[in-house]
This record gives C-alpha cells, sequence and structure tokens, in this order.
C-alpha cells in the first residue's frame, strides 16, 4: 500500500532555523571534519552526543591503520583525514543496504545533497526535500506554472531552479515565496549551476547565461561552445567548465572577465562529454563521457591531463564526491552499476549493484509504509554485468555523496539511498 499524498508531504507549518540538535551524526562529522585536532578535543567535551561522533571515527581510524597497534589515542593527523579514510573504507570494504521508496507520483531523473538532507525533482511538478537518515519528506517546492523543471540545486536558504526559460528561487527560511527572472530571457537551457550570488545556464545555442540571483538579471553571456552545452561545473575562484554530448572537449571561462581561459582535450575516439564535477579541495576536473570514459585534468599542473580510463562500457549520466574528499569518486550511468574510483588514478576500486530480493522495512510511521530494503551486492570486474537483472540496476541517471552514503535516481518512481556501514 503506497503513502497517501498527505504522508508524502509533510511541509512545516512555519519556517524555523535549523537547531544544532536537528544535524545528524554524519553531518556533525561533515562539520568537525574542517577543525584541527584542537579544535577535534575541544568539542569532544561540550556534551556526550559530540564525544560519540569523534570518538567512533577514531575507532573506525584505529580499526585501519596498523600503525595505532589497537591503543585508543588521539592520531596526530587531521580529523578530516580520518573522516575521508573512514568514508574511502566504508565504501570499498564494508557491507551496504539500498533503502528505497516511491518518493515521485512520476519517474524523477535528479537528485542534489547537502549536510544530511537531499532534494530529487524533475520529472514532475514538485521537488521534495528528504532526510538521509529518516527519508522523511521535510519540505517541497511546487513548480508555479505549466513550464518543465529542467535542472535544479539548492542551500541552507533557498532552492534555485531552471524553469523553462526563466530562474526560480525558492525561499527555505521566510515564508514560502517564489521569485523568478523578470522575462523569458534566454533560449532552451539544457543545464544549470550555482554559487551564490550567480547561476549559469547552459544553453542549446552553445552559449553560457551568467544571471544574478538577487537583481534577477541576466549580467552576461558567453560563447562556450558551437555544440548545445549539457553539462556544467563551478571553481570556487569564478571558473566554470562546460562541455558537451556533442563535443569531445571542455572549455574554462573566467566569469570576472568573460573570456575563455583555455580548451580542455582528451584522447576520447569521438565522444561527447555527458557530466562534469569539480575538486576544490585538489584543484582536479572530472569528466564522464557518452562511450563510457572518465577523464581527470590537474589544473595546477598547467590543466595537464592526470588519467583517462573507460570505466563502464556505456554512457556515464553523473559523477560526484564529498566535497573535501581528494580520494574517491563516485560514478554512475545507463548500465546501473555503481562505480567508485580513486581519484589520483582512475582505477574503479569497488563495483556495487543491488541484490534482487528485498525485505519490507517495519513501519513505525505511516510515511514508512512503502519503505523496502535492498542488500548491495559488490561484484568483480571480470564478472558478465550484460547477464545480471536489470532490476538489480536501474540506469543511474543522477548521483549525489554523502558520507557513506549515495543517493541515486533512475528516471523512475523510486529513491535509493546506499548506505555503507
Amino acid at each position: 500500500m503506497e503513502p497517501s499524498a498527505a504522508d508524502l508531504r509533510r511541509p512545516p507549518k512555519k519556517a524555523r532555523r535549523t537547531r544544532i540538535q536537528d544535524l545528524s551524526d554524519d553531518s556533525l562529522g561533515m562539520i568537525f571534519s574542517f577543525l584541527d585536532l584542537t579544535g577535534v578535543i575541544r568539542c569532544s567535551v561540550v556534551c556526550s552526543s559530540w564525544r560519540k561522533v569523534i570518538h567512533r571515527q577514531y575507532q573506525q581510524l584505529q580499526k585501519n591503520d596498523p600503525d595505532d597497534h589497537g591503543q585508543i589515542s588521539l592520531p596526530t593527523r587531521s580529523f578530516n583525514e580520518i573522516a575521508m579514510l573512514a568514508h574511502r573504507v566504508a565504501f570499498e570494504d564494508t557491507p551496504a543496504k539500498v533503502f528505497q521508496w516511491r518518493g515521485h507520483s512520476v519517474g524523477v531523473n535528479q537528485c542534489r545533497m547537502k549536510m544530511g538532507h537531499f532534494l530529487t525533482g524533475v520529472g514532475d511538478k514538485v521537488m521534495r526535500l528528504w532526510s538521509a537518515e529518516s527519508y522523511k519528506c521535510l519540505d517541497e517546492y511546487v513548480l508555479p506554472d505549466k513550464a518543465p523543471l529542467i535542472d535544479f540545486d539548492f542551500d541552507e536558504s533557498k532552492v534555485v531552479g531552471l524553469v523553462g526559460t526563466r530562474i526560480c528561487i525558492w525561499s527555505r527560511t521566510e515564508t514560502r515565496s517564489i521569485l523568478s527572472s523578470r522575462d523569458a530571457l534566454f533560449p532552451k537551457g539544457l543545464c544549470m549551476r550555482y554559487v551564490d550570488p550567480e547561476a549559469a545556464i547552459g544553453c542549446e545555442d552553445g552559449k553560457v547565461r551568467i544571471f544574478d540571483l538577487y537583481s534577477r538579471k541576466l549580467t552576461q553571456i558567453i560563447k562556450m561552445h558551437d555544440a548545445p552545452v549539457t553539462c556544467l561545473s563551478f571553481s570556487d575562484d569564478q571558473l566554470l567548465f562546460g562541455g558537451s554530448s556533442q563535443g569531445r572537449s571542455i572549455a574554462l571561462l573566467d566569469l570576472s572577465s568573460g573570456q575563455q581561459v583555455s580548451l580542455l582535450g582528451s584522447t576520447y575516439a569521438s565522444v561527447g562529454i555527458k557530466t562534469l564535477c569539480f575538486n576544490p579541495g585538489s584543484n582536479y576536473l572530472f569528466a564522464g563521457s557518452t562511450a563510457g570514459h572518465a577523464c581527470c585534468w590537474d589544473l595546477r599542473k598547467q590543466n595537464r591531463t592526470l588519467w583517462e580510463e573507460r570505466v563502464s562500457p556505456n554512457v556515464l549520466y553523473s559523477m560526484h564526491h564529498l566535497r573535501n574528499d581528494k580520494s574517491t569518486l563516485v560514478i554512475g550511468g545507463i548500465d546501473g552499476v555503481l562505480r567508485v574510483v580513486d581519484q589520483d588514478s582512475g582505477e574503479v576500486i569497488a563495483t556495487h549493484i543491488m541484490e534482487e530480493s528485498s525485505s519490507s522495512r517495519s513501519a513505525s510511521r505511516p510515511s514508512d509504509r512503502n519503505l523496502t530494503v535492498r542488500k548491495a551486492k559488490k561484484i568483480s570486474s571480470s564478472d558478465r554485468i550484460d547477464l545480471m537483472s536489470k532490476a538489480c540496476r536501474p540506469r543511474i541517471t543522477c548521483l549525489a555523496v554523502g558520507m557513506r552514503k549515495v543517493v541515486t535516481t533512475h528516471n523512475d518512481n523510486y529513491i535509493r539511498v546506499w548506505k555503507f556501514k
């Protein structure tokens, strides 16, 4: 029995600020990862719940670090390194479960994750915000008219969506309101990325439109490709990367000057770029192609190609990593296989699909009634993926990575959260 509309939609009666008590253990771990050792020690004596989060991270490190000899002591490395080591080990060596439920009335193919929450949409007329811990719907954002939702992203205060030929902004912290661009300012948009206060829209005519979220006006129009711009990625210093599924080069634009900085090429054999991902910690730019190739450029070394690997026989739709993780990259595509790749070498270090059988989770709340759990199955490079049931590997249209977890959408009704212990 599927949940009613009231079960799925539970927006708060009044908007309120997020309290520290609302944060999950994984979210706290991410916050602590930005501190040095002294800061971590101070946080460990604030309260018992914070101490448990910190202690568990160190225990995980000691299990996998032979140099610690089982001693319970604070290591000299940073807490961020410890958290990222536990994150990699979870993907590589631990069992996983896949929690899945019908989150939308029609198929959805996009997801974004921030600090323990994730947003899903594109396919129907609503975006829904979920908890990665309880799988509850926390809020929803309805499209203002019949124009289709093409792409979206969100942060602590707002949701930004590319809706038809307009940018729409939903407030998360105030009384619900929708702001949109003043006019239809650009032709058909295919993708969008934003770093406050600017959103970049990749368009069918090969140009990128830069939109100011506060003035709600178009500020720049820059020619990026001769073919449609189908994927974009931002850096922290106003560099914009853009690729096209009909071209094998990636353009780098400097938004401060509006000029193209360089053009990154690869040895792909006449294939296009389907997805992009930039790591601000390592200055690595990753790209996935329509023929299953993954490629990495090191932007600190004159934009040199670091590695190129064909990780899948088919198109790669999505790739993502934790913002401060310099070790692992998660990739998904049309073959429905979740692959974990080493960022420095391109080596596939883990490959996962779902097992066929599933079990219903005991429902403690009405919203849990359609939640099922499936085990994740680790497969080897010698396994014949084409002989495996597609029910175990529905195509992954988009994925988002959290601490020891991955959210996937598949252009169907289901949302799936892969949790690695």
